[in-house]
């Protein structure tokens, strides 16, 4: 049986090696705005920007090294969703049931959307203008 409800991207996690350097560069060069820190302002572990991006600090990270760390997927229905991804060749990670290892090593962070909120978000045109 397939999910019958509906789902959207809620972040994406990258691994940076200076943080400070890429909230900046978001800040200034596309306006967008912090919404959560994690840790210390001037030291900060991780931030998320509004727009669905998420920071995670690595200072040793090697130009060379995958970057990405998660894609965060809002759901209608938690539990259904889990139920239909357990059904496929997946791994949960210790950081709980809603973490999810897909086969070729994609993770997924699973959440529990708000009343509405993907019905809402389902309504957003989403055609770009051509440049």
């Amino acid at each position: 049986m397939a999910y019958q409800k509906n789902s959207y991207i809620e972040h994406t996690a990258f691994r940076v090696k200076d943080i400070h350097w890429y909230i900046r560069f978001f800040k200034e060069a596309l306006g967008m705005t912090i919404i959560t820190v994690d840790g210390l302002e001037e030291a900060p572990n991780q931030v998320w920007l509004l727009g669905g991006l998420q920071l995670i600090s690595d200072p040793g990270l090697e130009r060379s090294q995958e970057r990405m760390d998660h894609i965060a997927i809002m759901t209608d229905d938690l539990q259904s969703a889990l139920q239909e991804v357990y059904a496929w060749d997946v791994i949960e990670l210790p950081k709980g049931r809603n973490w999810v290892e897909l086969p070729d090593g994609l993770v997924l962070e699973l959440i529990q959307a708000k009343a509405n909120s993907v019905a809402k978000l389902m309504e957003v045109d989403v055609s770009y203008v051509q440049v």
